[in-house]
């Protein structure tokens, strides 16, 4: 399909630059099938779905993935987005024509890495020094990986180390978080389990390619970036037994939709997964695993739009962030949710 289909205007001060207080009080927009529209609060979940429901949660921790450091005269920023190795990780690399295999880039704290190699996707592959743990590297040197449409507005601060983790995180290794589960709290929590809503997690370490420009003029020559993720065989034998009793899966956020149908067969039977995964989808996709959506609203031409079309009809998501746009709801990762329900068949 042409990426143009998916464009639309968004007004700069719709993109929120931070969360809202408490989470759980973000706007959510309900669309359901024929393009119903229905305003409400993320606290309003409870009665918003049905007993039996289970929601899907990512449990990815974010780690402090850019850098900035010297190689010689030169400065070298770096967001790490994908593990390689005890040691070794991919990254998006700002001035990397400084770079050549070989090269020693100092982070400071006593954090250094050499440029192994530049990758097919344009990446640069670090080799990190020492013994210690990359992660205990990062605690010194790193900062929050914070999205180029925040970061550019303002720079990271001690509150994102909270803000932008999600209630849920506990395996480190992301990159950008699962913004669609920002908005729960234990409250939240606590309500949706009386009411009868299930929930489950799995691990998808999401990469910065998630924030990545669609720069083909068709998605069919769009390449996606893998990311690791992982559904174990107790978690994917308690979601197949919330489809066998009749009750929905809603994924918390595209990071487990798109896990959830990487791990999927033709007959809807999810299997354990460990692994990276690329899957692109687009309209004309048959979704196997889920029967709904919560996520925040995505940028303009992004795969991550594309894959609300797929789910609810790109005109009805035209609709959708239109009426957003005009209704005042808060745009991206600190920004308010949208709960995407399509006809069950």
């Amino acid at each position: 399909m042409r990426v143009d289909l998916f464009d639309f205007d968004l007004p700069p001060e719709r993109i929120a630059l931070r969360p809202a207080e408490p989470r759980d009080s973000a706007r959510l927009l309900r669309v359901r099938k024929a393009g119903q529209l229905s305003d409400h609060r993320v606290a309003d979940l409870p009665q918003l779905l049905s007993p039996g429901d289970c929601l899907v949660f990512n449990d990815t921790r974010v780690i402090p993935a850019q850098l900035e450091g010297q190689r010689g005269e030169a400065r070298i920023g770096a967001t790490l987005h994908k593990r390689e190795g005890l040691r070794r990780w991919r990254a998006f690399v700002r001035n990397a024509k400084r770079l050549k295999p070989g090269d020693r880039i100092d982070f400071g704290a006593d954090v250094m890495a050499v440029a192994v190699e530049r990758c097919e996707d344009g990446a640069v592959l670090l080799d990190f020094a020492g013994e210690e743990p990359v992660e205990l590297l990062l605690e010194r040197a790193g900062r929050m990986p914070l999205p180029p449409y925040i970061a550019s507005k303002r720079p990271a601060d001690a509150r994102d180390l909270d803000d932008y983790q999600t209630m849920f995180a506990r395996e480190k290794g992301a990159v950008a978080a699962p913004t669609a589960a920002l908005h729960f709290t234990p409250a939240l929590m606590a309500a949706l389990g009386e009411a009868g809503v299930l929930s489950e997690t799995l691990t998808l370490h999401v990469g910065a390619g998630t924030f990545l420009p669609v720069k083909a003029e068709d998605t069919d020559n769009h390449r996606m970036h893998a990311e690791w993720g992982r559904i174990d065989m107790a978690a994917a034998d308690r979601l197949n037994a919330v489809r066998a009793r009749g009750g929905r899966l809603i994924a918390v956020g595209t990071t487990s939709l798109r896990l959830l149908e990487s791990a999927t067969a033709g007959d809807g039977t999810i299997h354990p997964f460990e692994g990276d995964t690329a899957i692109f989808i687009t309209p004309g996709y048959r979704f196997r695993a889920i029967d709904g959506l919560m996520t925040n609203f995505h940028l303009p031409r992004s795969t991550l739009f594309m894959l609300v079309s797929a789910l609810m009809g790109l005109e009805a998501m035209r609709t959708a962030y239109a009426h957003a746009i005009a209704s005042g709801y808060r745009f991206y990762s600190y920004g308010d949710a949208s709960l995407l329900l399509p006809l069950r068949v």
